[in-house]
């Protein structure tokens, strides 16, 4: 039987630029019953970076650390809830390299350097990428956000390892795929009240906005974003006060 790694990957920044951070956890085993299985969690960050450098940097730590063992015989999963690195290294990535990495736009391709990165490990390998919702309870997505946010709310820039050892001893079910929490986008229908304002806060900074739409594009695909449609003024300080803001 073939080894299997399966690595679960994720990028968080605050301010956006701001202070970033990213979290990797790699899983080497051949069954998943954790006999001679092993795990490792590896996090890091930098001091002004953007969510979608953080993922990158995450998915490219983890694949170095793989691609430096001397087995070759692997099958190699990845999961990250960023469809800016899937559609990225899976779709887009080829037209920006025919394009000389300029966009439709005609303006050049952000965070090429990463890029180039990923590039050089994907190339020759075959890498099965799975896109994982965020924020929806999945064990390994939570474990790799959360890594992320420490690293980068307490500023622990260089890499590190949080959990070296036995699968069997790791603590988190990390083969459990089983989405426990709603995902904003299945979230139910508003009771039909008129809002009051939609609050959002990415990155500690709160905003209030007139429109859902305004709201929406603040949050949509970034990590650890919170929303919320508030109804009155009371509401609005209510929900401002569980924010802890």
């Amino acid at each position: 039987m073939k080894s299997r790694i399966l690595i679960y990957a994720d990028g968080s920044a605050i301010g956006n630029p701001g202070p970033g951070g990213w979290g990797a956890v790699l899983v080497f085993y051949k069954n998943q019953n954790g006999a001679q299985g092993r795990v490792l969690e590896l996090g890091g960050g930098e001091k002004h970076t953007t969510n979608n450098r953080m993922e990158l940097i995450a998915v490219i730590n983890a694949l170095q650390f793989v691609y430096k063992l001397k087995t070759k015989n692997y099958q190699l999963v990845i999961r990250t809830d960023s469809s800016y690195v899937i559609n990225g290294i899976t779709k887009w990535v080829k037209n920006w390299q025919k394009d000389k990495w300029r966009g439709v736009n005609k303006k050049p391709i952000l965070n090429k350097d990463l890029w180039t990165k990923l590039l050089k490990f994907e190339r020759g390998r075959k890498i099965k990428w799975e896109y994982v919702p965020g924020h929806s309870g999945v064990v390994g997505n939570e474990r790799v956000d959360f890594i992320a946010t420490l690293c980068a709310r307490d500023k622990q820039w260089k890499t590190q390892r949080f959990f070296d050892g036995p699968l069997s001893k790791y603590p988190f079910d990390i083969f459990n795929t089983k989405q426990t929490k709603n995902r904003p986008a299945s979230r139910k229908k508003s009771s039909g009240k008129a809002a009051y304002s939609y609050l959002s806060l990415v990155g500690g900074v709160l905003m209030k906005h007139p429109t859902w739409v305004e709201c929406e594009k603040r949050v949509k695909g970034v990590s650890g974003a919170k929303f919320k449609k508030a109804a009155s003024a009371e509401d609005e300080k209510e929900i401002i006060r569980q924010w802890e803001l």
